[in-house]
């Protein structure tokens, strides 16, 4: 079980105020980046190329999203160590791991960064959260995958999204949690008891995996993928909340082991990757079991850390962006800038609460007309 270790980055004013500017930063410039380039990149250019909408989405808000890991590993001076298979810079990947926290999935993007993937970063998640302010616009532009984690409802939304990524141009990290949800000692509590009722092997720091969804993920993607990523992530202290993360209170230190499958190592039927999945949860119960023993995983360091300059940089031309953004809606007379910015709220919002997205016209005519044809 999970190592009870006191903290040393407790909370004082200065990281609260540091804190609270860091959030006020990543909120604004989140929003600017949403109503300008996220309109423009993820709605009027998927109406002409699908393909090239993704590129510019990958491109602008990965250059928001790299403010996170800065915010991590060099403002809250948060050690990110990696271990385990050193892995290639690939653009399709499936990204399976533990889920121990709320906010495991943001720890991805440390990985993603150092290997140039970060705005190809999705995430299959649950549908509450599309509702969150702000961020649920952003979750939708990024093409993250709601699910109600009931598999009847769930099961054409995931494959039908899913399956607009076949295209091997597209770049593609795809993040699941098989768990379904975060680990707490009382759902573990349930999974060892529903392993035993249904003789399953009994977990002590995983929950049981659902194999629905991951299975649906490797039949609609295929053979378009380059490898499957098995993520174990682990915390030598509690387990951070988000603003935990905001403030640099938690965690002092995140370990993430990688395990890199190839697509032809994984089997293609279904109750054999059932299987599959099921024994690397096994594993991973092992290795988090050694982690809380030890302290560490075995075999880190395989990545460096990212360079300091580049992103500070980066963290620099978002906040001149959203500088020149904010003083042109807000405080110049263009009364045209006030008018957008209201549309596109509007716009955002009604498309992120109907999960809608335009067609691209050139495909849909080509389709139309190959119908038509037949």
């Amino acid at each position: 079980m999970e190592k009870k270790l006191t903290n040393s980055n407790n909370m004082s004013l200065i990281r609260m105020l540091r804190g609270i500017i860091c959030l006020m930063v990543l909120v604004s410039t989140a929003f600017m980046m949403l109503i300008f380039w996220g309109f423009i990149s993820a709605v009027v250019m998927r109406l002409f190329s699908l393909h090239y909408s993704r590129k510019c989405v990958s491109f602008f808000f990965g250059s928001w999203l790299a403010l996170w890991p800065f915010l991590f590993e060099k403002i809250n001076r948060t050690k990110v160590i990696f271990s385990g298979d050193k892995v290639p810079c690939e653009s399709r990947v499936l990204l399976i791991a533990n889920h121990r926290t709320e906010v495991d999935w943001m720890y991805f993007w440390d990985l993603a960064l150092r290997k140039g993937q970060i705005g190809n970063m999705k995430y299959v998640l649950k549908s509450s959260l599309m509702k969150l302010p702000l961020f649920g616009w952003a979750f939708h532009l990024f093409e993250f995958i709601p699910v109600e984690r009931k598999w009847k409802v769930d099961e054409a939304n995931l494959r039908q999204m899913v399956s607009s990524f076949k295209d091997p141009r597209d770049g593609l990290w795809l993040g699941l949690f098989p768990e379904g949800t975060d680990y707490t000692e009382a759902k573990c509590e349930r999974s060892k008891k529903f392993a035993a009722e249904n003789g399953l092997p009994e977990l002590n720091n995983v929950l049981l995996p659902k194999t629905k969804g991951f299975v649906s993920c490797l039949e609609e993607l295929d053979s378009s993928l380059d490898a499957v990523y098995d993520v174990t992530i682990g915390y030598k202290t509690r387990c951070p909340s988000f603003l935990d993360n905001v403030y640099g209170t938690e965690p002092s230190e995140v370990h993430i082991h990688i395990r890199r499958i190839s697509q032809n190592q994984i089997p293609n039927q279904e109750k054999e990757i059932n299987a599959w999945l099921m024994n690397t949860f096994q594993l991973k119960d092992q290795l988090l079991s050694e982690f809380y023993s030890r302290g560490h995983f075995p075999n880190e360091g395989t990545e460096k850390e990212f360079s300091t300059i580049k992103q500070l940089i980066n963290c620099l031309a978002v906040i001149v962006f959203t500088i020149i953004c904010t003083h042109l809606t807000f405080f110049s007379s263009m009364i045209w800038f006030k008018i957008y910015v209201s549309l596109v709220c509007a716009y955002l919002t009604y498309a992120t609460h109907f999960n809608l997205r335009p067609a691209p016209l050139v495909e849909t005519a080509k389709k139309s007309f190959q119908i038509s044809k037949k």
